[in-house]
């Protein structure tokens, strides 16, 4: 692989370092604006050199501002497949981006400018998606990161905007603020105890929605959920922030009080499925990415109850991300077929938990 991922600012992997409130429980949060560069057609119409003007356009305007001054510019269009895979494994890109799926290459012009906290992709369904990633729930200083980017970017390119109906998108929902909020928590209690599905509905109930570990089209595995809003237009951002943020400490709540039940009401049963799921990833030879991020949510709910020491949320974040078929392959240094990903998955997974056992 000709791409170096190390190349980015902190790897583009500062959102997984565990810190942040509710760590245990909650992975990251995410805030995107969308935004489109006025006097272009949105970059699923656009004619290939308006795409590149628009990259052009922005690069230059990156490359002067201060809230970007330590980014890097990657043309995702000029990667190979493996690597765009890694930058989607990382959260860096969407798959729209990479073109992921489609066996189609990328749009020319598609670009992704990295820095520590914020990833702005240039030409995916909107010219412009400023997103920044925190780890734990910090909608806040997420909105703070994207926020800068955005207020100095629009100072120097003019933003397609309307004086009613806000910011225009080329998707209806995101027209308004083109703002959406996402949390990424782990609720295996709540599976556990088969109240998943009454918070689920719930959450629908209320307007927001929920997705798995990669957002829209991705299904949920390891007990992961993302938690977003729906809809941006005829609120402000800190409106749908706190709207956000007030519904996503409910059920962290609910969550927890899963967790108490499960421990009162299930001790011996609990513990024994836990540590089950850790002594298969201790010792098993061969892992699907399915089954390594089932039991990896078994040893993160087992970390959050003290019942193993020595494993910190960033090792745990660590295993979700370099467990998948792109780090393993750069790990090897070949493209991997699914069978022999299974046995450097486990191998991989086998030596991270023994030195935190050390």
């Amino acid at each position: 692989m000709s791409f170096d991922p190390e190349t980015l600012p902190g790897g583009g992997l500062g959102w997984m370092d565990g810190t942040g409130e509710q760590a245990g429980v909650v992975l990251s949060t995410r805030v995107r604006l969308a935004r489109n560069v006025e006097g272009y057609a949105f970059s699923g119409r656009a004619r290939e050199g308006e795409r590149l003007r628009v990259l052009s356009q922005v690069r230059d305007a990156l490359s002067v501002i201060p809230a970007a001054r330590d980014g890097v510019l990657v043309r995702v269009d000029q990667l190979e497949e493996p690597d765009r895979q890694l930058l989607h494994e990382r959260h860096v890109v969407s798959k729209e981006l990479a073109a992921l799926d489609t066996g189609t290459p990328p749009r020319s012009g598609a670009a992704v400018h990295v820095g520590r906290d914020v990833a702005i992709m240039v030409n995916e369904e909107d010219h412009l998606r400023i997103q920044a990633m925190r780890s734990g729930l910090d909608l806040d200083r997420a909105f703070a990161d994207a926020r800068d980017i955005d207020v100095e970017l629009g100072q120097r390119v003019p933003f397609a905007y309307h004086r009613e109906f806000g910011f225009l998108t080329a998707c209806p929902t995101n027209v308004g603020t083109g703002l959406r909020a996402s949390v990424l928590v782990h609720l295996p209690a709540l599976v556990l105890t088969k109240e998943i599905g009454r918070v689920l509905v719930g959450l629908q109930q209320v307007g927001l929605t929920y997705r798995g570990l990669y957002g829209e089209g991705s299904e949920v595995i390891g007990n992961l959920f993302q938690i977003s809003n729906q809809t941006t237009l005829g609120k402000s951002e800190q409106d749908l922030l706190d709207y956000l943020q007030d519904i996503v400490r409910h059920v962290i709540e609910k969550e927890l009080e899963a967790r108490k039940v499960l421990l009162r009401d299930a001790e011996y049963i609990l513990e024994d499925k836990l540590w089950r799921a850790y002594g298969t990833l201790r010792y098993a030879r061969s892992l699907s990415f399915d089954e390594a991020m089932n039991f990896l949510s078994g040893v993160r709910l087992a970390a959050g109850l003290k019942l193993i020491d020595g494993l910190s949320v960033y090792i745990l974040n660590e295993l979700l991300v370099f467990t998948q078929s792109a780090h393993l392959s750069a790990r090897e240094g070949r493209v991997l077929t699914e069978d022999e990903a299974s046995v450097v998955r486990a191998a991989f997974v086998r030596e991270t938990l023994e030195r935190a056992a050390q």
